[in-house]
C-alpha cells in the first residue's frame, strides 16, 4: 500500500510582540491577516484549498467569540463553501489541527489543506488571563491553593525531578537565559527587544518569584498572535511541478492521557521518565520518520515553563532520565550544539499564543530544514523535530520534518 506524503508548502507567523487588542484587532482581522499571508507565502490561492483546520483554545473566554472554524470563510471569500473545523486541545491545539489535516490528506479526500492557529490573550488583565488559561487543568480537582495554576503545575514537575534525581535551579535559569538570548535573533519573537538581567539570578528584583521555585523568566508569555501553514500531498506536487515546498512531514506521534497532573505522576512512579507518555509520543514520531535522535538536527519544544523544557530534554532522549542538566552544561542544546533546542526563542522568548504555538513550532521546523530561518538558522539542518503539549501534557504531539528534493 502506497503512503501519501504530506508536505509543508509555505507558512506565516504574525509578530508575537504586538498587542492586538490595543491595535483594535479582533479575531476577524487576525484571521484575515494569517489566512492571506499564509496563502501568499505558499504561492497559492484560497479556491485551491481543499479543507481548512483552525486551532484555537480560548476564543470564547478571551474574546467572547466561538465557532472559529467559520472565521476563515467569514473574512476570505475564496474559502466560502470550503469545509472547515475548529480544534481545541489547550496548548496543543495547533498540533491537533495539523494532525486532522494530515489525516484528511492521507485519506485521499483532499490534496491541499490550510491550517491556522489564532489566539487573543491581551483582551483582559494579566491575572484574569492566567485564570482563563488555568481552565485547561482539571479544574476543581487540583491546584485549588495555587495563585497561578500553570506555574504551580510545572513547579510540581520540577519538585518531582528534585525528589527523584535532584535538580539545580541554576539549570532552569540557564534554560530561560538561552531562550531569551535566542529570541533576539528572531524578528517575530515577543521578547526580542526586552532587557533582562545577564546573568539571570535567583535574587534579582526584575526576576521575582511566581510560584515555588519558578520566577518571572521561568515562564512563557501572555501573547496575541497567529500562525498558518499550507499542507499538500505528493499528488498536488506532481500537478504543480514548479512548486518548492519547505519540508515534508516525515513522522508524528500523539498521546492523550488524563487531565490531572497527579494522575500522571502516580502512574509514572515506577518509570524512569517523569511523564513516559511524552517519551512515547516522541518515539512514535521517530519511528514513523525512520530516524533516531542522532539524525535530528534540532528541536522546537514546549517550554511553557523552564521545567517543561528540562523534562523535554531527557524525554526526547538527549540524556538519560533525570540527567537533563548534562545537556545544559555541555552546550548540547545551544545554537551550534549537538541538538539545538528552541533556536527561535521557544515560548519563553518567542511568545505563546496558545492556539497558534503548535503551528508556529512546525513552521519553524520547516524553515530550519529549508534554510529559511534567517538569523536563527541552524547550520546544515535537514531534519528537525517538534514537541508540543497541552495542559500538564494531557495532549502531547511530536512531529519530525525533513528536507527532500
Amino acid at each position: 500500500m502506497n503512503t501519501v506524503g504530506v508536505w509543508i508548502l509555505g507558512g506565516y507567523q504574525s509578530d508575537f510582540a504586538r498587542n492586538l487588542d490595543r491595535e483594535g484587532v479582533d479575531f476577524a482581522a487576525l484571521t484575515a491577516e494569517v489566512v492571506e499571508a499564509t496563502l501568499t507565502a505558499a504561492h497559492t490561492d484560497a479556491p485551491a484549498i481543499g479543507v481548512v483546520h483552525v486551532a484555537n483554545a480560548f476564543g470564547e473566554l478571551f474574546a467572547r467569540q466561538g465557532h472559529l472554524g467559520a472565521m476563515p470563510a467569514t473574512v476570505c471569500d475564496g474559502l466560502w463553501d470550503t469545509p472547515a473545523t475548529r480544534h481545541e486541545a489547550a496548548c496543543a491545539s495547533g498540533s491537533v489541527a495539523t494532525l486532522a489535516a494530515i489525516a484528511d490528506l492521507r485519506s485521499g479526500a483532499y490534496d491541499s489543506a490550510l491550517v491556522i492557529g489564532v489566539e487573543l490573550e491581551k483582551t483582559v488583565p494579566g491575572d484574569t488571563a492566567t485564570a482563563i488559561l488555568g481552565t485547561a487543568a482539571w479544574t476543581g480537582h487540583e491546584g485549588a491553593d495555587a495563585k497561578y495554576m500553570w506555574p504551580h503545575m510545572f513547579d510540581t514537575v520540577a519538585a518531582v525531578y528534585d525528589r527523584r534525581y535532584g535538580i539545580d535551579d541554576a539549570h532552569l535559569r540557564a534554560i530561560a537565559a538561552r531562550n531569551l538570548a535566542n529570541a533576539r535573533t528572531n524578528p517575530n519573537a515577543q521578547t526580542r527587544s526586552w532587557a533582562f538581567p545577564e546573568p539571570l539570578t535567583a535574587d534579582d528584583v526584575s526576576n521575582p518569584p511566581v510560584e515555588g521555585r519558578l520566577r518571572r523568566f521561568d515562564c512563557s508569555q501572555i501573547t496575541d498572535g497567529g500562525a498558518g501553514i499550507v499542507l499538500v500531498t505528493d499528488g498536488w506536487l506532481r500537478a504543480h511541478p514548479s512548486a518548492r515546498p519547505l519540508a515534508r512531514i516525515d513522522g508524528w506521534g500523539h498521546r492523550t492521557v488524563g487531565l490531572g497532573l497527579e494522575q500522571k505522576l502516580r502512574r509514572s512512579a515506577n518509570s524512569p521518565y517523569v511523564l513516559p507518555h511524552v517519551r512515547s509520543a516522541v518515539q512514535d514520531a521517530f519511528q514513523r520518520a525512520q530516524v533516531t535522535l542522532d539524525g535530528i538536527d534540532g528541536f522546537e519544544v514546549h517550554d511553557c515553563f523552564t521545567p517543561s523544557e528540562y523534562m523535554a530534554i531527557d524525554h526526547i532522549g538527549l540524556t538519560e532520565p533525570g540527567q537533563s542538566w548534562q545537556a545544559i552544561e555541555s552546550g548540547d542544546i545551544d545554537p551550534g550544539g549537538r541538538c539545538p533546542i528552541n533556536p527561535s526563542g521557544g515560548l519563553i522568548g518567542g511568545g505563546h499564543p496558545v492556539g497558534a504555538s503548535g503551528v508556529r513550532m512546525l513552521l519553524d521546523a520547516a524553515r530550519q530544514v529549508s534554510g529559511t530561518a534567517g538569523g536563527y538558522q541552524v547550520d546544515g539542518a535537514t531534519t528537525f523535530g517538534t514537541l508540543n503539549f497541552g495542559g500538564s501534557t494531557a495532549t502531547t504531539v511530536s512531529f519530525v520534518v525533513g528536507r527532500h528534493s
